[in-house]
């Protein structure tokens, strides 16, 4: 069976961005909200900007909505600069987390309400209406009041609405913020299966990184004002840039140590005099002999054992001090004899089953040669 094409334009030098950022800076009086932020953004993706409160996220999706003007710098939206564009004449739409539906119309007036103050000839409101209803599997709630209905139906009258008039971007704040856990992770998926079907560019805001990772075909990590990484989940995941990237994605252990080159990519980290050095291979980075570093390496990578294992290149012996059950997967807390905690994460693949582990024991961390990332910011 022959492969999708891959939906990568980032790497395609011939592809034309549909969103330019160009050396965009924002200020609030002496605050700077963003800093010279160089960035492009490709039609048809699904693009997550994620950080912390305060790091700028809402900022760049209100410069794009029209809502706030650069202090410098230029955005270009298809390649026509919009700093004098108002919001009403930007081929853009906003989805708030509040959703701000209108309680006194059923689902079908809210979704017409912005066609019906359009261009648009009234002959095929009806037409696009329903055509919006199908694609957020609507159709059984249109004559609903929003309060008649759940908050996940209700944010897909909102997206349904957002859509309508066929808007060359849709931002997203916080869509899901508002539902429960299991329906936000439904919801995500539906997100992503409306997207591609058609064919809209996507910008959610979210401090939610499992939300980024899911529905993303890209992600930048923001922080103060500045993007610290832009690239695809797995890659930022596996391969971040920087201890901050690496500490703000999911799990991680830090271990700080320094860098002996031992060429061909291949490193060995000394981490102190009481536990045993780290080997690293398939390192990309150049980096000199002496230089302080920081070994990053996600929890599922290292395998926890009694015995020292022969087939892998590293193997730390620590006491385990804490143990989580979380279900699919248990954590482990574990102290080397230079106090550092490292934290390993194994599937609970048995139904039932005896605990290996508990409390105090001593056991064997170990994990490949290529488990994890040398970083030197």
């Amino acid at each position: 069976m022959p492969h999708a094409d891959v939906f990568e334009p980032w790497k395609d030098p011939k592809a034309e961005p549909l969103i330019r950022f160009r050396n965009v800076t924002k200020r609030f009086g002496d605050f700077t909200a963003i800093d010279d932020l160089t960035i492009d953004i490709y039609e048809r993706e699904f693009f997550a900007l994620l950080g912390p409160s305060g790091c700028g996220k809402t900022t760049i999706m209100r410069m794009l909505a029209g809502f706030e003007t650069p202090t410098e710098g230029v955005i270009e939206l298809g390649g026509r600069d919009i700093a004098n564009v108002p919001p009403n004449l930007r081929p853009v739409n906003m989805m708030f987390q509040s959703y701000a539906l209108f309680p006194h119309l059923s689902v079908y007036d809210n979704i017409a309400f912005g066609l019906k103050r359009s261009d648009m000839p009234k002959s095929e409101i009806a037409g696009r209406v329903e055509e919006m209803l199908r694609l957020t599997r609507l159709e059984k709630f249109a004559k609903r009041k929003p309060h008649m209905i759940s908050g996940g139906q209700r944010q897909r009258v909102a997206l349904a609405r957002s859509l309508a008039k066929a808007p060359k971007l849709l931002l997203l704040d916080e869509p899901l913020g508002a539902l429960d856990k299991k329906l936000r992770e439904e919801t995500q998926f539906e997100l992503m299966d409306i997207q591609e079907t058609t064919g809209t560019t996507f910008v959610i805001v979210t401090h939610d990184q499992e939300e980024a990772m899911t529905v993303a075909s890209r992600v930048a990590v923001m922080d103060h004002g500045k993007i610290k990484q832009v690239d695809t989940p797995a890659n930022i995941y596996e391969a971040p840039n920087s201890v901050y990237v690496a500490d703000f994605i999911g799990d991680v252990n830090l271990i700080r140590g320094t860098a002996e080159n031992l060429g061909g990519g291949s490193y060995r980290i000394d981490v102190g005099e009481d536990s045993r050095a780290i080997d690293v291979s398939e390192c990309d980075a150049e980096i000199a002999t002496g230089t302080p570093v920081t070994f990053a390496i996600r929890p599922e990578k290292i395998l926890v054992t009694k015995e020292p294992p022969e087939d892998r290149a590293n193997a730390l012996e620590g006491t385990i001090i804490d143990i989580g059950y979380l279900g699919n997967l248990s954590t482990y807390h574990v102290e080397l004899p230079g106090g550092q905690m490292v934290k390993a994460a194994m599937t609970n693949s048995s139904r039932i089953s005896r605990r290996a582990f508990t409390w105090e024991d001593k056991v064997w961390l170990s994990f490949r040669a290529s488990a994890g990332v040398v970083l030197t910011e």
